[in-house]
């Protein structure tokens, strides 16, 4: 059975495969100083609580968090006796690699979601991910990662307002009323929300133009669904995205490895 791991900068989410579907996918905090016995008792926990009873002898890894990987090293060694594929290392063959500048390294997260998405929808594609920065991935026609746009995160943007600005509380992120605010949180929902879909929409407006090609634009991410309240903004929201994008990954390195 594969385990999937996707180490974000502040969440990590852990999903087994049985090769058809994902049998059970749990998030934790991301945290490095985190040791391979207490993932072990915490994974092993919520398995119980599934009634799984399987066995994990394959792993593939996403982390945008170096100091993450060791512990996570360890824990594919002592407990499911294998040594796990991750991406970004030589090690690690992707379907396709990305044209970027020379020296350039791309982010494991972003290399996941091309190959997540062009499995999927085939190229030509814009992947949006609302993570803890907001990123735009330039999809090619042949599935490679082409480039794209990293903006700060929603959560970040609303932290950075709270603590650089004394009177502003913190506040949720929810689709207002109305554009005007009437009240200091109001008026902060109301920016946060509205100028991050005109951020998507002028963005992927702008990548279009300078593609010169037509194409579909992919969200995904805990808040793509609450943005597409607002506007039409994507073609389709994938909440598994990257997760099915390390499995696409990890076949591909088995047929070719």
């Amino acid at each position: 059975m594969l385990l999937t791991i996707d180490c974000g900068n502040t969440n990590t989410v852990f999903s087994i495969w049985d090769g058809r579907e994902f049998l059970a996918t749990w998030r934790t905090s991301t945290e490095w100083q985190r040791t391979a016995d207490q993932y072990f008792v915490w994974l092993t926990t919520l398995m119980n609580a599934r009634k799984l009873d399987i066995e994990i002898d394959e792993v593939i890894i996403s982390s945008t968090v170096p100091r993450v990987v060791f512990n996570l090293r360890v824990l594919c060694d002592r407990y499911f006796n294998c040594r796990p594929l991750v991406v970004g290392k030589p090690e690690c063959l992707l379907p396709q690699q990305p044209r970027v500048d020379a020296g350039t390294t791309v982010g494991p997260d972003r290399l996941v979601n091309a190959a997540g998405a062009f499995d999927r929808h085939g190229g030509d594609l814009i992947v949006v991910d609302f993570g803890t920065a907001t990123t735009f991935d330039v999809v090619a026609h042949d599935g490679a990662y082409v480039g794209g746009v990293i903006a700060p995160g929603v959560n970040l943007s609303l932290e950075a307002l709270h603590h650089a600005a004394a009177a502003l509380p913190h506040v949720d992120i929810s689709k207002p009323k109305s554009v005007i605010g009437t009240n200091t949180v109001h008026c902060m929902q109301s920016g946060v929300y509205w100028g991050y879909i005109g951020l998507v929409r002028e963005l992927c407006a702008r990548i279009r133009a300078e593609y010169e090609r037509p194409m579909k634009i992919i969200g995904t991410g805990g808040l793509a669904r609450l943005f597409e309240q607002g506007e039409v903004l994507f073609d389709w929201i994938e909440d598994d995205l990257t997760m099915h994008g390390l499995t696409v990954i990890h076949r591909f390195n088995k047929e070719n490895g």
